[in-house]
């Protein structure tokens, strides 16, 4: 016996007309991924041709200098727009007063200085701003008496966005959660002449268990005394990283951050469509680790799962996305 699957009143709307070949799919797509969406964070280290892997990070590694010029090179050449600098500080230049975070020829600044000469204007350098890699508690702000001090921190803050963007930062990009930084941030920079210097706040970000692999790469998660709850946000909330972000946009933020990523692609959302600026999203370590940890078993597929993850990041509304498969999406992304 046929049953018929049409309505006597309606025809049967057939949905899977419009997947039906690659070519089509393609052409109703309705969120599209290229290479301008990548911001690819590296981690650099002293030394001469040093490559150290991060264990907890697999594929990832810690360069020294002048690789981490090799590797902006390799991004110019894949059309990547931009990279983040985070450095890997030597135990013995951290200390509770966070002093080499203002030195302007720390690890950083060098790098900075050594990547604008080899590539000029073709790559965007982003520079973290926050105490955390210099910090001998591990923490993003000065600490006394086991309280991060806002205040304060927030003036050393400025000074080493000023130190950056003397190396030829340029974004700065506060990832420390302090109260009133993007607003003495803005005034500091214009004051010293760098009005065009751009912030990228990490508007939202979350205290969060997927930062682990991350410390271990710049060396600040044996060092972190506590947790950071009181100074980063409860992943409980929604609406409170909507007042986080509108204080950051007023202060004079040009672009905002939701970090983690995947987890918190519900905010990115929120974020998106109350304020229509421009959104960037961190891919984190705990999130590149699982999908590497789960495809070096066998239990998918890795690049697949990299580039689903990828466009569910633009599908939520994200300008960019800072993820370390950069140069792996970007080649797949070009082919």
């Amino acid at each position: 016996m046929i049953v018929s699957t049409s309505s006597s009143q309606f025809p049967l709307i057939r949905m899977r007309r419009n997947r039906s070949h690659a070519w089509m799919r393609r052409l109703v797509r309705e969120t599209t991924l290229t290479v301008d969406d990548l911001i690819w964070p590296l981690f650099v280290v002293d030394g001469q041709n040093e490559r150290q892997p991060v264990k907890s990070m697999p594929g990832v590694e810690r360069l020294s200098q002048d690789l981490i010029v090799e590797a902006a090179k390799q991004a110019v050449d894949l059309g990547i727009p931009a990279m983040a600098v985070f450095p890997y500080t030597d135990p013995a230049l951290k200390t509770p007063d966070a002093r080499e975070a203002l030195n302007p020829d720390n690890l950083v600044c060098r790098t900075v200085r050594a990547v604008k000469d080899a590539v000029g204007e073709q790559l965007g350098i982003i520079c973290d701003v926050a105490l955390d890699p210099y910090n001998s508690d591990g923490h993003d702000g000065l600490v006394k008496d086991g309280r991060i001090l806002n205040d304060e921190t927030v003036a050393l803050l400025c000074q080493q966005s000023i130190v950056q963007a003397r190396a030829g930062c340029d974004i700065i990009a506060p990832s420390d959660m302090m109260d009133g930084r993007v607003g003495a941030i803005r005034t500091a920079l214009d004051a010293e002449g760098f009005q065009d210097v751009k912030i990228l706040s990490y508007a939202a970000k979350y205290a969060s268990s997927f930062y682990g692999p991350f410390r271990d790469a710049v060396g600040s998660g044996g060092a972190l005394k506590g947790d950071k709850k009181t100074y980063q946000m409860d992943f409980a909330n929604s609406d409170e990283a909507l007042r986080e972000v509108a204080q950051d946009i007023a202060e004079g933020a040009d672009m905002v951050m939701v970090k983690p990523g995947l987890p918190y692609l519900d905010i990115v959302r929120r974020i998106k469509d109350e304020f229509s600026m421009p959104t960037f999203a961190y891919q984190v370590s705990g999130e590149y680790a699982m999908i590497q940890a789960a495809a070096a078993n066998g239990w998918l597929n890795g690049e697949a799962a990299m580039l689903e993850s990828l466009m569910a990041f633009k599908r939520a509304g994200c300008d960019g996305i800072l993820t370390y498969y950069a140069p792996i999406a970007a080649k797949l992304l070009n082919d």
